[in-house]
């Protein structure tokens, strides 16, 4: 399900932050414009799920032309799919390794369950 919002990117120094005028509490940062624009993404989707897995009442965005802006400022649309979010409820796997190899990782303080993740999003995108 794609939703938008309007949201106001706010400069300052050399990073951003941004908040979202119809979403109480929802606000994220990066250290570039790109980066701010992928976590917005991120914060919107995140707080819009768990409105909507309460079952609360989503807010109505405002139309983008009433958002008022400082020099330092300005105004977007932010999109997000919360469809890549829903069923994120973790699942236990159990799998085997050498062990010499979890010695190291472990030493290394190697999250396993982050690296597992990350290794089958990019098998899953190669395909």
């Amino acid at each position: 399900m794609l939703f938008i919002y309007p949201a106001i990117f706010h400069k300052e120094n050399d990073s951003y932050w941004v908040e979202f005028p119809d979403l109480d509490g929802c606000h994220t940062f990066g250290d570039t414009l790109s980066e701010t624009m992928e976590s917005a993404q991120e914060a919107l989707s995140g707080y819009l799920l768990t409105i909507l897995e309460e079952n609360k009442q989503l807010t109505k965005p405002c139309d983008l032309s009433s958002i008022q802006c400082d020099e330092n400022s300005f105004s977007t649309l932010v999109t997000c799919d919360i469809n890549q979010y829903k069923d994120t409820k973790a699942v236990k796997k159990t799998l085997t390794i050498p062990s010499w190899l979890n010695e190291r990782a472990m030493a290394k303080g190697i999250n396993f369950s982050q690296v597992l993740q990350e290794a089958l999003l990019t098998k899953i995108q190669m395909k």
